[in-house]
């Protein structure tokens, strides 16, 4: 590709900027709208993740946390996930809240009675409006070249502010239930 491996001081500069961007997003986060997350979670008759692209992907290890919890979690689209109806609640990132794809979805999963929240960074946009709770995320969308919030590259913060967001709910709901961590770990798949 001819593409040149950067200098030390680049690479402990990225750290350093990644870092700070994750932290800004993340302490800018309304602690109270993420408690009530955590409430829709836990009263949830089973809890589901979807997302497109790596939003997706970062939702398929959330969905492995909450299933450590014991919760009967599952991705959307997996061939082994029930039909979501009723007293279930879905967890649908986009940093935009207007990727059609996972609007679709939104509206297939709410007409089914399910309740969603949204991780995004846009509370004005049509996933908000769908939401029954919209978690905002300080940061910059795909095509969004704010550097004043993220100088990296397309929807980087957001993806990465909205998996730790997510797993700071697995991890105040496993904190206040006083889960032993074997008792998690006794779920997690045995023949790795």
């Amino acid at each position: 590709m001819g593409l040149e491996p950067p200098e030390l001081a680049d690479v402990s500069s990225a750290i350093r900027r990644v870092s700070e961007e994750i932290t800004v997003a993340l302490s800018a986060l309304d602690a109270a709208v993420c408690q009530e997350a955590a409430r829709l979670i836990v009263s949830a008759k089973r809890l589901y993740f979807t997302g497109a692209g790596r939003s997706g992907i970062g939702m398929g290890m959330i969905a492995m946390r909450f299933m450590h919890l014991g919760f009967d979690a599952h991705m959307i689209g997996e061939p082994t996930a029930p039909a979501v109806g009723p007293g279930d609640l879905v967890v649908v990132p986009s940093g935009s809240g207007t990727t059609e794809s996972v609007l679709s979805l939104a509206r297939r999963v709410k007409s089914a009675g399910a309740q969603i929240v949204a991780l995004t960074t846009n509370k004005e946009s049509p996933l908000a409006a769908l939401a029954d709770l919209s978690i905002i995320i300080a940061a910059a969308g795909k095509q969004n070249s704010d550097v004043a919030r993220s100088t990296q590259y397309a929807g980087s913060l957001f993806e990465q502010a909205a998996i730790l967001t997510s797993e700071s709910l697995f991890h105040s709901i496993w904190q206040a239930n006083k889960i032993a961590t074997n008792v998690l770990w006794a779920r997690h798949a045995n023949w790795e």
